[in-house]
């Protein structure tokens, strides 16, 4: 008999947490609007965020965290929607926007509901300060939060994996990976990790053509966390 999942680790941003439709109603209450004329500005800030992770899973620079990133990307962006005379506080401020997300509908009941079949962690990109703080906001009760500085690389890195397996004292076997991207399942799967796909059809908006399948024969593949919850829950 299979060993069973002793800890379920979460991928958060357009897993557990509606990032797009967040960035946007913050914009708009702090630059006026509403949250549909800021779209696009969620959209080109968070387009930057593989490319500027890149750099340091090639090496090119040495590791730092996703604050710091999203910063840069921040300043990068701003002049294109007719922000570049916000000052530094002002500045400070809309990049704190990532640390107040809101959750999916599901996400604080369902990660509530899958406590039953292990730890629940979220393995995210994200810093732990960030992690912390938008879980506290969206009310996400996590049993524990590796941010990549603990991991000490940027997921899809094997090392991302490994690290937190280790890290949370299991062998990737008894660890699941759960995420809303293929991709992410793909890399994780390669270090020997079980697999959810939870499909979040709207993460980029209405006219969303990626992840809305599952690519490969994961071991799960859910609508919502709850449903995840249940699938799991009938295969004891």
């Amino acid at each position: 008999m299979p060993e069973p999942v002793r800890i379920l680790l979460f991928d958060v941003f357009g897993t557990v947490v509606d990032w797009r439709g967040s960035i946007a109603r913050q914009a708009a209450n702090a630059f006026g609007g509403t949250a549909d004329d800021w779209f696009a500005f969620a959209d080109a800030w968070r387009a930057r965020y593989q490319p500027s992770m890149q750099e340091i899973r090639s090496g090119r620079r040495g590791f730092v965290q996703l604050d710091t990133l999203h910063r840069e990307n921040l300043d990068a962006i701003l002049a294109d929607f007719g922000l570049a005379h916000l000052d530094e506080a002002q500045r400070r401020q809309a990049n704190l926007f990532w640390h107040k997300l809101d959750g999916w509908d599901d996400s604080a009941a369902g990660l509530e509901a899958l406590k039953s079949h292990g730890l629940v962690c979220a393995h995210s990109n994200g810093n732990i300060r960030l992690i912390a703080d938008m879980a506290r906001h969206a009310g996400l009760r996590w049993d524990a939060i590796i941010g990549a500085e603990v991991a000490g690389a940027y997921k899809p890195m094997p090392e991302a994996y490994r690290n937190a397996c280790s890290i949370m004292g299991v062998e990737p076997h008894q660890a699941m990976m759960v995420a809303a991207h293929n991709d992410d399942l793909a890399a994780a799967r390669a270090c020997g990790l079980k697999t959810a796909l939870v499909v979040r059809p709207t993460e980029h908006g209405p006219t969303q053509t990626k992840d809305l399948t599952a690519e490969q024969d994961w071991d799960y593949t859910a609508a919502t966390f709850l449903e995840l919850a249940k699938l799991m829950a009938v295969s004891r």
